[in-house]
């Protein structure tokens, strides 16, 4: 078996569009999807205006998973960060700030996580990462990203695949830079059916995004909007379910294209 489901989240600190501070809710819109490995952004560990939890720890015991968490800010025993949940045989690889403009202005630093899972005996590389706002800022930290101790490192073996809050829209220069190397799964899936994910009551920005390198077959791919996801978060979540077993034998030579 080499088939997983893979969600990715901006779960806003648990906080909902309410205001209401509910990671069990949260919790329910992953559970509901099924996923098997969960890449999250904007997650607390130790902050006041979350009540002090590890927001990680208590979503991976709600979803009965493990939580490899890394902080992109940390202030004392307050952090705040992207985490990967999964009950798979997981290794996480490497985790890190990357560089921006936080040491120029005020705003918010950014971080990535870089873990490989067992699908079913197949390695797949799992990067999470959450991206800044400004389009030169992006650029600078996918220079990083995509450099030799990330996604260009030799033990960064595809099939890859690259998730998070990316913050950049198609058409602008960071999505054009990253659809140069990698497989856009929603546009890959049926442009057509590309969905917004952002912001979560009403959204019209495609913000969030799957990414996918090397051969595997994209089964599915969904924005999950439902009533529950669309008030437990400002971002909805994007669920894909590939195939890397049977990729080779299906697509010899490339992904299938779906919906065109």
């Amino acid at each position: 078996m080499g088939r997983f489901r893979i969600l990715s989240y901006n779960v806003h600190a648990c906080i909902g569009i309410d205001k209401l501070h509910a990671p069990d809710r949260v919790a329910h819109v992953i559970a509901a999807c099924k996923p098997d490995i969960v890449a999250l952004q904007e997650i607390d560990v130790g902050r006041a205006r979350s009540g002090g939890i590890d927001q990680a720890h208590t979503l991976a015991q709600l979803l009965g998973m493990k939580a490899h968490f890394n902080p992109s800010t940390q202030n004392g025993h307050e952090h705040y960060g992207d985490a990967i949940l999964t009950a798979l045989p997981i290794r996480r690889i490497r985790t890190g700030r990357l560089p921006g403009f936080h040491d120029r202005i005020k705003v918010e630093p950014r971080g990535a996580l870089w873990a490989s899972v067992d699908v079913g005996g197949a390695e797949v590389q799992i990067v999470n990462t959450h991206l800044g706002v400004w389009p030169h800022e992006q650029m600078l930290q996918l220079t990083t990203l995509l450099g030799p101790e990330w996604l260009g490192h030799p033990e960064c073996r595809d099939p890859v695949v690259f998730v998070g809050d990316f913050n950049a829209p198609p058409g602008l220069m960071p999505y054009r830079r990253l659809a140069s190397e990698f497989t856009d799964v929603q546009k890959e899936w049926g442009a057509r059916k590309a969905k917004p994910t952002f912001p979560g009551r009403m959204p019209t920005l495609r913000i969030d995004h799957v990414w996918l390198r090397g051969k595997a077959h994209i089964e599915n791919v969904e924005v999950v909007r439902t009533p529950l996801s669309r008030v437990a978060s400002d971002h909805l979540p994007i669920v894909v379910d590939i195939d890397v077993a049977s990729a080779e034998a299906r697509h010899h030579g490339g992904h299938k294209k779906r919906g065109r």
